[in-house]
């Protein structure tokens, strides 16, 4: 991203030499719709406080590079935009060509990441992210399931892996920067296509925005699809989730405080997620109908769910939700599912 010709004319010759294809976009809204998906984005200092004006979101592998003897670098812009890196050039064109080359390992089909929260406490967000992401590995997509909820005590537990080895986030809370995809799912719990991301039973602790951003980029490089589990009270790496998020569910009881507890996290959330929509779980004790909770939350309405007597009892064994392939929940999970997955597939055509 930059409008200075002699800079641009420096970065496309270093891109060849690093073997990598670039887009080049002159400024901030012509790099937004490619954002998220790039594997490496360069903002020229040029673009550095249009950059911050335009308040993209926050992302891992954004460096921004100035010419020697021009403009000042922008330590500070680069701190304020999240950039990782500053390079000045020519001092730092070997390090900016393995950059470059570094991109032609990645999956050139970016992942999809969907993220559930609740709309009150006890919605059942952790176990539509859990049956979520069970269902997108029956339907053959890896998936990387990422609890982002310091105090929900646990998404392992949602899915019965509680006694699986692998990492938990107090190992990863540190990082800051990019995280080897590969490295990564052969260090989580999982099963099948299916790894993730949860807490272990220590002391809580706090999980870095940067920590989440590495995590979320990682898995849209080596993933098919990402499903992230997060709390209603938005953190600093919670916010960064849902910017990302390519779809955002909000669940909510057909309870009424349940939607006037919905309508507080709405107007919270909608800031940062490009795409929000409701899924309505019942029993309804006032007889309160999915159409009127999303009308009154002024949502669309993306799917409902009946009482599901045994899916509790389930859970209690153990059990995965939507493990079976049964049930309402599993029945709304295949429909988003497949969404989803006609989503990627036409993303890889």
């Amino acid at each position: 991203m930059t409008g200075d010709g002699e800079l641009l004319d420096e970065l496309l010759r270093l891109a060849a030499a690093g073997g990598s294809q670039v887009e080049v976009a002159a400024d901030p809204a012509a790099a937004r719709p490619r954002w998220k998906a790039a594997p490496l984005v360069i903002v020229g200092t040029d673009q550095g406080q249009a950059c911050l004006r335009a308040r993209l979101p926050r992302r891992s592998r954004v460096v921004l590079v100035g010419l020697a003897g021009t403009a000042d670098p922008g330590w500070d812009v680069a701190e304020l935009i999240g950039a990782e890196h500053v390079a000045v050039l020519p001092t730092a064109e070997p390090w900016l060509i393995d950059r470059f080359a570094e991109t032609l390992v990645e999956d050139p089909r970016p992942g999809s990441v969907l993220a559930v929260l609740g709309g009150r406490g006890g919605a059942g967000a952790s176990v539509l992210a859990g049956g979520l992401a069970i269902t997108a590995t029956r339907s053959r997509l890896r998936t990387l399931l990422v609890d982002g909820d310091p105090l929900g005590g646990g998404l392992d537990l949602v899915l019965g892996w509680e006694q699986l080895d692998g990492l938990r986030w107090p190992a990863l809370t540190g990082a800051n920067g990019r995280i080897d995809t590969s490295s990564l799912v052969a260090a989580l719990p999982g099963h099948g296509d299916l790894v993730m991301l949860s807490w272990d039973r220590g002391d809580p602790l706090g999980l870095p925005a940067e920590a989440m951003a590495a995590t979320l980029e990682a898995g849209r490089r080596g993933r098919d699809l990402v499903v992230v589990d997060l709390p209603r009270q938005l953190d600093d790496a919670a916010q960064i989730a849902l910017q990302a998020a390519d779809q955002t569910y909000l669940v909510v009881p057909a309870e009424l405080r349940a939607v006037a507890a919905a309508a507080r996290v709405a107007a919270t959330v909608t800031p940062h997620c490009p795409r929000l929509s409701l899924v309505v779980r019942g029993p309804a004790p006032g007889g309160l109908k999915a159409a009127e909770v999303a009308k009154a939350l002024d949502l669309p309405l993306a799917g409902t769910l009946r009482p599901e007597p045994g899916l509790c009892r389930a859970l209690e064994r153990g059990e995965a939700p939507t493990a079976d392939g049964r049930g309402p929940l599993a029945t709304l999970c295949r429909r988003l599912i497949s969404e989803t997955r006609d989503a990627v597939l036409a993303g890889a055509a």
